[in-house]
């Protein structure tokens, strides 16, 4: 069961549309995100939603608890300091937390749902691994692809390092942008699931999907 949503990304207008960013960019997608009171908290800007918001109907879910949500302003490198502090303030273990992240290994247009496992050289995971003293939080990744020779958002070749913190800081596209919209309306099924129930029943369908035609 989640109880604290961790959306990844670095703060500053210049890194607003950057591929680094997408955590930061669903969140602001999401319907109920102006509904809810953002303030500055634990190192972040941290909003929590009640049972008679989420009962109204912003969430399209009904979720018998408060549940937090969080956006790290420390810069990725540090984010682990802002989602431990809140973890700590609210007594929440770390399985009941959902990080929200780019994820280079997946193309654009991918989305994936796991807990623990790898880091895949994520800085902010690295972070908060540091931080809360293990991997054991749930991930819902969405895919950014590598930098190389083909089409921005395509992928790479597996292990190549070439251009990668200029690509992670690149802005998407106008046609990624696109891409993006569909991606984050198809993505909310599973992150509004993962809320009202046990993520891990979602694992046979969200472990890893295209949401996109090629």
């Amino acid at each position: 069961m989640v109880d604290l949503v961790v959306f990844l990304g670095n703060p500053g207008r210049q890194y607003e549309r950057n591929r680094h960013n997408v955590g930061w960019l669903f969140a602001e997608r999401l319907p109920f995100y102006g509904s809810l009171l953002w303030q500055k908290k634990f190192k972040g800007l941290y909003a929590q939603a009640g049972t008679a918001l989420l009962a109204a109907g912003d969430m399209g879910v009904s979720v018998p608890r408060n549940l937090h949500f969080l956006k790290p302003e420390t810069f990725m490198n540090a984010s682990g300091d802002s989602a431990a502090a809140a973890a700590a303030f609210f007594r929440i273990d770390v399985p009941s937390i959902l990080v929200v992240h780019d994820e280079l290994e997946l193309p654009l247009g991918t989305v994936s749902l796991k807990c623990g496992g790898g880091l895949g050289g994520h800085n902010g995971l690295r972070s908060l691994k540091a931080s809360l003293g293990t991997d054991g939080f749930w991930r819902l990744r969405f895919g950014i692809g590598r930098p190389d020779d083909r089409a921005p958002g395509q992928g790479g070749p597996p292990g190549s390092g070439k251009g990668i913190v200029e690509w992670v800081l690149s802005d998407f596209s106008a046609a990624e942008d696109l891409i993006l919209d569909q991606v984050f309306a198809a993505a909310a099924a599973v992150f509004t699931g993962a809320l009202a129930g046990e993520p891990a029943a979602l694992l046979p369908e969200w472990g890893k999907k295209r949401l996109t035609e090629d």
